[in-house]
Order: structure tokens, then sequence, then C-alpha cells
């Protein structure tokens, strides 16, 4: 990789960094010129990267897959046991999520249309699941894609709790790893 290269990767990641703090404070109503100050850069710079608003969503979308992808692979989920796995898995995404709140309001593109999104965060997810299943850890009377829907639902209300300042990362990480655990684990 050329400097130039290195310069322009980390320009871009600096810009989306930025973008993502400014939308989650503002949302919508931030503007190109709050995301270039906030980035150390001319708004000009900003718009030559991400010539509109939803290119730079769709960088920061993708952005957040990857970020989230290497946040679970870190995590080991597969070396702990299921209930420490959930909890390490809720932090992960808990975190990450409210870091990109503003791509899970209305009207913004998704992470999930992101390529590599099913592969490389669902696909562990899904592993996790199914190790606890086999294991007896879960009630069987759950199927694997009801646990993986269940626990989107709760890690997206706990993003929307942190992006909107009302609850902390590690306390709406602990709802949700708490809520699914009392719900779906089997009483040995």
């Amino acid at each position: 990789m050329t400097k130039g290269e290195a310069l322009r990767d980390r320009t871009a990641a600096a810009i989306i960094d930025s973008a993502a703090k400014v939308l989650a404070a503002r949302g919508a109503a931030a503007s190109m010129e709050e995301i270039a100050g906030a980035a150390g850069v001319g708004r000009a710079t900003v718009y030559r990267y991400f010539p509109n608003r939803e290119q730079l969503a769709g960088a920061m979308a993708a952005a957040s897959v990857q970020e989230l992808a290497v946040r679970i692979e870190q995590a080991d989920l597969p070396s702990v046991p299921f209930e420490e796995a959930v909890a390490r898995l809720s932090r992960v995404i808990v975190a990450t999520g409210s870091k990109y709140v503003y791509l899970s309001r209305d009207g913004v593109r998704h992470s999930e249309e992101q390529p590599g999104f099913d592969e490389k965060v669902l696909e562990p997810i899904r592993a996790l699941f199914r190790r606890a299943l086999a294991d007896g850890a879960l009630r069987a009377d759950v199927p694997p894609d009801l646990l993986l829907d269940l626990f989107s639902g709760l890690t997206k209300g706990a993003i929307e709790a942190v992006g909107s300042g009302r609850r902390g990362i590690e306390e709406a990480a602990a709802a949700v790893t708490t809520l699914l655990l009392e719900g779906t684990l089997t009483h040995r």
C-alpha cells in the first residue's frame, strides 16, 4: 500500500467514525459540515470521499459489519460456557450497534444488507445457539431461528436505549443477557 492509499484509507475511516458519532447524537439533522468538522477535514473532502449521505451511510454499514465481525471473533465464543458467550456477545453487539445506531433508524440503509453479514455475524450466533441446544442447555421447544430472532429483538432494543442515552452499554447488555438466559435456559 502506498502512502497515498494509506492516507486515503485513514481519512475515509476518520470520516466514517466521525459520521457514526455525529449521526448517533444528532440523527438526520446533522449536516455534512458537522461531520467534516468532527473528522478534522473540510466539507469538500467529505464530499470527495462520499458524494452523498446515502453513500456515507453505505460505508458506515460496511464498517459496522466489519467491526462487529472482528469483535465477535475476538470474543472467542466457542471457548467459553454458553452463559458467558451470551454475555460477551451481548456486550459486543450493543457496544458496536450503539456506535452505529443511526443505521438502525427508519429510512437508513441497514448493516444486515451488507455482504458478509450472514456469514460473519449471524453464523457465529447460530453456531452458539446450536451448540447450547446440542448440550441440552437451552429449551428444546425454542428453535435456533426463533432464538436468533428473539436475541436480535432484545439487542436492537438495547442499542436504541443506549443510542438515546437512556441506558449505558453495560446495563443494556446485561439486561439482554439476563432476559435471554432466564427465558431460554433449561433448569438442570
